[in-house]
């Protein structure tokens, strides 16, 4: 596999940043996650982190280098992740459940392959197009689905955040798939939370990105979203990958994994309460716990093979 990808969180105009992201990749398989928690009092960012790290330990115990099912991996994946936060809430006799949105793609023999659940969405673009995108869980799509309003009143709709699916709900979530999904040499796969799609559309996000360096462009594109959203400007975070399957020349930000042994995992995580762009007012030993809290949750639904 040879790919060019970039990740990046921001606060923006909000206290502290409730989105968590992540990738991971074996020899021959890659994982993208974008989460976007909702709760009081540093509960959504806890949530959000059980999304992504239930998804990268999953990963890295499964991906020998590749994984058996893709689509199944996704699926027990964010369902693990689910019962791992409804668990936590459990532990904690919270009042209502810390949530999250999810979006998540393994890519794998040049075939992409998602599922998400809330309105963190997923586009995949080529030729400065988006040719496909999902499909928000929210009471917005549903009344743009029905013809009842129109994508520029959506943008103004007093229920634009209201989401019917997450993770941590209560309720079940609603995990939608994608088809499998063969990819173009070029082809760019962006997962974003709706503080970055919220302020500027997929198709002028395609436009900017193509032939661009995503390194040097993304970080742009951000920046316009954040200075959109102003003071009260949603946190905005992104996981963006090219598809490189030709040659191409070197650059430092293309990523080969030929040289990789089969069990060899690289991952990228933030640690939850050390990233600066996740500002937080936990004090040390409040982090300290929520970081065994998160994993104590997450190891309970995520048994490690044996002999791990």
């Amino acid at each position: 596999m040879r790919f060019t990808i970039y990740q990046d969180s921001r606060r923006g105009g909000r206290a502290n940043n409730e989105d968590r992201t992540t990738y991971c990749y074996s020899r021959d398989a890659l994982l993208m996650v974008i989460a976007d928690g909702m709760g009081g009092h540093h509960h959504g960012e806890i949530a959000a982190q059980i999304a992504v790290q239930t998804l990268a330990d999953s990963f890295q115990h499964e991906a020998r280098p590749a994984l058996s099912d893709p689509f199944r991996f996704l699926q027990q994946g964010m369902t693990n992740a689910h019962y791992a936060i409804l668990d936590y809430t459990e532990h904690h006799r919270l009042r209502d459940t810390p949530r999250t949105t999810c979006v998540a793609c393994v890519v794998q023999d040049n075939v992409a392959y998602w599922a998400h659940s809330g309105d963190s969405r997923l586009f995949l673009m080529r030729g400065g197009k988006v040719i496909s995108r999902t499909r928000d869980h929210s009471r917005i799509q549903f009344l743009i689905d029905e013809g009842l309003l129109s994508e520029a009143q959506a943008a103004w709709h007093p229920d634009r955040n209201k989401i019917y699916s997450c993770l941590g709900s209560p309720n079940s979530p609603e995990i939608e798939f994608s088809r499998k999904t063969p990819l173009n040499q070029g082809d760019i796969l962006l997962l974003c939370t709706d503080g970055l799609w919220g302020e500027v559309s997929g198709e002028h996000m395609a436009i900017a990105l193509k032939g661009a360096n995503l390194v040097q462009a993304m970080p742009l594109l951000l920046e316009q979203a954040e200075a959109k959203g102003g003071a009260q400007g949603d946190n905005l975070s992104v996981v963006v990958v090219r598809w490189e399957d030709a040659f191409v020349e070197a650059a430092s930000s293309i990523i080969s994994t030929q040289t990789m042994s089969r069990d060899e995992v690289e991952t990228r995580i933030d640690q939850f309460g050390r990233e600066p762009t996740h500002r937080s007012d936990l004090t040390e030993d409040e982090i300290e716990k929520a970081i065994a809290e998160i994993r104590a949750a997450i190891d309970k639904f995520n048994p490690k093979r044996p002999g791990q």
